[in-house]
This record gives C-alpha cells, sequence and structure tokens, in this order.
C-alpha cells in the first residue's frame, strides 16, 4: 500500500485560547504511528472517554492535534505478527488507542499487535462496536460481581447510569443471567426502554443519591454496578447488604468518594474495581468469547440507538457532555 495513500479522519484541534474544534480532514498513512500492525477500521463507537477527548481534556490526550476513538473494529491491511492474517477481522480496544494513539475515528489505525485481538466467531464487526468497551466493561463488572460470590438467588442488583453504554449493556446483561435488576437513571423518559432490556423495576437517580450523612443506609442490594460515581456510588456502598459486592467502572458525576469505612468493617462489603483499558489478552479474549455466545445481548440492537457517520460525530460528542445520549452509538467509517 502506498505510503502516502490518503484517507479520512476525525481531527481535534485546539485553538490558542484551548477551546477543541472538530473537523473530517484528510490524512495520510505516514501521519500514523510506526508500529508493526495497519488496520482498516469500518467502524468505531463513541464512549465518554472518546467525548472527553474530543473535547480536548488533557487528563486523557496530551497532545493535540488528535484523532480519538478508543476502539476499532476492521481488517488487518499489513503486519510483521506471524499471529495475525492479512484481511483477517479484528478488534482493538483500549491501550492507548484514541487516548494519544490516533484512534477509531479515522479510516487506518497503526497499532502494536499485541493491541489486536481476532474477531470473535459470533460476532460481527458492526456487533463487536455496539459492544466495543463499554460491553467489555459490563462483562468485566458481571465477572466481578459473580466472582466475589454474588449470584442471581443472593438478591437485587443496581446499575446506577443504567441508560449509558455502560449502565444499558449491564442492565441487559444481568438480567439475562437471570439476575432482578434495578435500574438507576437521570432520564426518567427511558424507563420503558430499560425495562424491555430487562430492569425490573427503574428507579429515578434521586432515589439512589442519599445526601444524608448516615454512614450506613438500609441494605437492599446483593450487588452494585455503578458507572457513574461521586456521591451516588458512596450511597450504593452505604445500602449495599452484608458481603454484598460494589463494583466501581465510571466518574460522570464525580471521581471523588467521601464515606466512612462502616460499610466495610459492619457489613463486609466489597468494593471492587475495573480496568478496561489495560486489561491482559488472556482476560479480553475469555470474556470477549462470552459476549459473542452466551452472553450476546439479545436485545443488542435496540442498546445501539444511532449509527453516525464522521461528520455527525461533534454533534454526537456534544449530545454526551450535555447527558442527552442514552445507549450506544455506533460509528461507520467511510
Amino acid at each position: 500500500m502506498a505510503a502516502q495513500m490518503t484517507f479520512a479522519a476525525l481531527v481535534v484541534r485546539l485553538d490558542a485560547e484551548g477551546s477543541a474544534h472538530a473537523s473530517v480532514q484528510t490524512r495520510t498513512l505516514d501521519d500514523l504511528p510506526t508500529h508493526d500492525t495497519l488496520i482498516r477500521v469500518r467502524y468505531s463507537s463513541l464512549n465518554y472517554k472518546d467525548a472527553l477527548s474530543a473535547s480536548g481534556h488533557r487528563g486523557v490526550t496530551r497532545h493535540y492535534p488528535h484523532t480519538p476513538g478508543i476502539d476499532a473494529a476492521g481488517e488487518v491491511v499489513s503486519t510483521t505478527s506471524a499471529e495475525l492474517a492479512l484481511g483477517q477481522p479484528v478488534i482493538v480496544s483500549g491501550y492507548d488507542l484514541g487516548m494519544n494513539t490516533p484512534g477509531g475515528w479515522g479510516m487506518f489505525v497503526r497499532v502494536p499487535a499485541a493491541w489486536v485481538m481476532p474477531l470473535p466467531s459470533g460476532l460481527t464487526l458492526f456487533e463487536s462496536m455496539a459492544l466495543g468497551t463499554a460491553g467489555f466493561t459490563a462483562a468485566l463488572a458481571v465477572q466481578q460481581l459473580q466472582r466475589h460470590g454474588v449470584a442471581p438467588e443472593a438478591g437485587e442488583v443496581l446499575v446506577t447510569g443504567a441508560s449509558g453504554g455502560v449502565g444499558s449493556i449491564a442492565v441487559a446483561l444481568l438480567a439475562q443471567l437471570g439476575y432482578r435488576v434495578v435500574a438507576a437513571t437521570g432520564k426518567p423518559s427511558l424507563g420503558a426502554w430499560l425495562q424491555r432490556l430487562g430492569a425490573a423495576e427503574v428507579l429515578p437517580r434521586e432515589a439512589v443519591d442519599d445526601r444524608s450523612d448516615r454512614p450506613l443506609l438500609k441494605g437492599r442490594w446483593a450487588g452494585v454496578v455503578d458507572t457513574v460515581g461521586g456521591n451516588i456510588l458512596a450511597s450504593a456502598i452505604r445500602s449495599t447488604r452484608r458481603g454484598g459486592c460494589v463494583v466501581a467502572c465510571g466518574l460522570a458525576q464525580s471521581p471523588n468518594l467521601s464515606l466512612t469505612v462502616y460499610p466495610f468493617i459492619l457489613r463486609g462489603i466489597t468494593l471492587q474495581g475495573v480496568d478496561s483499558a489495560e486489561a491482559p489478552m488472556s482476560l479480553r479474549c475469555e470474556l470477549w468469547a462470552r459476549l459473542a455466545t452466551e452472553w450476546k445481548p439479545h436485545l443488542l440492537s435496540e442498546i445501539v440507538t444511532a449509527v453516525a457517520t464522521l461528520e455527525q460525530l461533534p454533534a454526537y460528542v456534544d449530545a454526551m457532555l450535555r447527558g442527552e445520549t442514552h445507549g450506544r452509538v455506533v460509528v461507520q467509517l467511510p
């Protein structure tokens, strides 16, 4: 392939005041890093981390101009790895992709072969990005609940931020596995949608955001998947039953956590974090194989609420930062 071949990518630039401006631009393969594997991207997705990168957040992306997109699915164009074949359908998700390495919002990415996972049998490229980092994170959360003994018969599982990408997939996955799922959301209009995904009950955000100074609340949850952080996470911990597990995987409300140690030393609660970006490849392959088979959401098509082009992405980024999106936005590359 000619080194000067051009392709389209969404490029984010910062002006002198630090404001971000995104536009579709023409790039060449020489603009990509000198890693060992070149992939023609067919689909990507929109995640909260992408929205932060696209808005100039230096905690996510240090150097601009930059192409976000922490997820990419496509075919191998060239590689020096004996583990990959030309034309092979693959997924790249997490690591540094879309953070400080040009990401999936461009028609090509060049990454280390160690970041590349063959597309599991049972998933199309589109379906893999309907899941993407959000689906993998939800699967990590469910795995941690199971490892800590939270079985369906243990009691109710709360999912906070349930209308988001991770939250909606977690609701669907847990319900599919037989759990009684209670979904908490700040978007009451989406209650019927969450119930279709499998939620047995839908609560307004305020119902799980206790502002009292009580160190413990009435224990209700056997397990929690929290995608928002802040006081909602603290409230969830304080209202989890003895021996329960709270999985933290987001910070949309706040990265700060303020509470006493009472839930941990009086109820034996576990607070478990998950890290999707740097998860080892063996774990990725294990959970993606499940997401392609018995953990594949039956209503995945309902979780995908939009398919966006590169030109449409800036509007979806703005909507996500305003809290106006729900479910998963898949990005279709030219």
